[in-house]
């Protein structure tokens, strides 16, 4: 593959797509040009990281989508291939998109791809949106069912997965070990409910805390770890302290030193997830942790496809406060304690399929 045939062009940096992005610059010829900024505050990746130039486009906000400045022409460069966002609300990838078609060159998107259950006029653009392009690399196999369910050619669907840090925490899976991290904090051996990520309301983090005492009501203890930071915290700590949960709830906050994540999901018994989970499952199986939540796959990230029922966790019945409960409850009961089976259970699905080297084999294969 020729050097920089490929052209990414993609609404921001993440920076928890470091190794990906990096991975796309080496393996793949890719040159990367993003969004300077988003509508909700997410850290950006360091772009000395990257050994080509990486160029910022001007995102404009219009009416709930957004417009990448400079993107169109683009498409008149020596590239060969472009992979852009895949999201509809983005008017620059409708540009790019059909103005890669007229020049003959091959144009794909990285998206989640769902959108049969949308209203008719909502599904009828964006099926329209989805046949532009090539191809689509899709985040998880669920989508792609549905694709197939609207006409799609299954050769142009290619699961990809998502991914993290995978090569930074692989190291520190390495020498993780049980430690006093909750002990010396909460005073007890009490089991370790933990969510990771924004604290935001999609999230339904309330419902964690209200678990937490029904638990505690019931004779089955627990205490709770939020890692992240966001607009829900001062809702949850009012609620923690109504719930007389201040001693068993800490609020940790935001952290992105990989060590210290790693023990405290490591050491940690659930993660649990009431909203939408998205890569906290990935974070939480990559350090041997089975997550919990809920079952309505149309609505949820694609990721929950980590989730092996009973083996790398489970699923409630969605916003249903009994059946949370339940499920938490009996997975608490079956395991007392990690086993080495359930740690290498939840290590197989990311080592298998949630990381770069799996993500850059499938664009390889598409992109030969």
């Amino acid at each position: 593959m020729a050097s920089s045939s490929i052209c990414c062009i993609f609404n921001y940096a993440p920076h928890y797509r470091k190794e990906i992005f990096l991975h796309m610059e080496d393996g793949l010829g890719c040159d990367f040009y993003f969004g300077d900024k988003l509508d909700t505050p997410i850290k950006k990746l360091d772009y000395s990281l990257f050994k080509r130039p990486v160029h910022e486009l001007r995102c404009t906000f219009i009416k709930g989508k957004y417009y990448l400045a400079g993107s169109l022409r683009l498409c008149f460069k020596a590239y060969s291939c472009y992979i852009v966002e895949g999201q509809p609300k983005d008017i620059s990838s409708w540009l790019v998109g059909l103005t890669c078609r007229l020049l003959g060159k091959k144009v794909y998107t990285w998206t989640h791809g769902k959108f049969v259950k949308d209203r008719w006029l909502v599904r009828t653009i964006k099926g329209l949106y989805f046949r532009i392009f090539n191809g689509h690399f899709l985040y998880g196999n669920y989508a792609r069912e549905l694709m197939i369910g609207r006409g799609f050619k299954p050769e142009k669907l290619h699961v990809i997965y998502n991914s993290l840090a995978y090569s930074s925490q692989g190291l520190v899976r390495i020498g993780l070990q049980q430690t006093e991290v909750f002990r010396s904090h909460f005073n007890n051996d009490d089991p370790v409910l933990i969510f990771i990520g924004r604290l935001e309301p999609v999230k339904k983090l309330p419902m964690i805390l209200r678990l937490q005492r029904r638990l505690l009501d019931a004779g089955s203890p627990v205490n709770v770890v939020f890692v992240g930071d966001g607009i829900e915290r001062n809702a949850l700590l009012s609620l923690a302290k109504e719930l007389a949960l201040e001693d068993r709830a800490w609020f940790y906050g935001a952290c992105y030193d990989e060590k210290r994540i790693g023990e405290l999901l490591f050491n940690a018994s659930l993660c649990v997830s009431p909203g939408n989970i998205g890569l906290t499952v990935i974070h939480s199986l990559g350090y041997g942790t089975p997550a919990i939540t809920h079952n309505n796959f149309y609505l949820q990230m694609p990721e929950f496809e980590a989730i092996k029922p009973g083996i790398t966790g489970d699923f409630f019945q969605e916003n249903d406060e009994d059946d949370l409960f339940r499920v938490t409850r009996e997975w608490l009961a079956q395991h007392p304690e990690k086993s080495k089976d359930l740690l290498e259970a939840c290590y197989e699905v990311v080592d298998e399929y949630y990381n770069p080297d799996y993500q850059i084999a499938v664009f390889k294969s598409v992109l030969r």
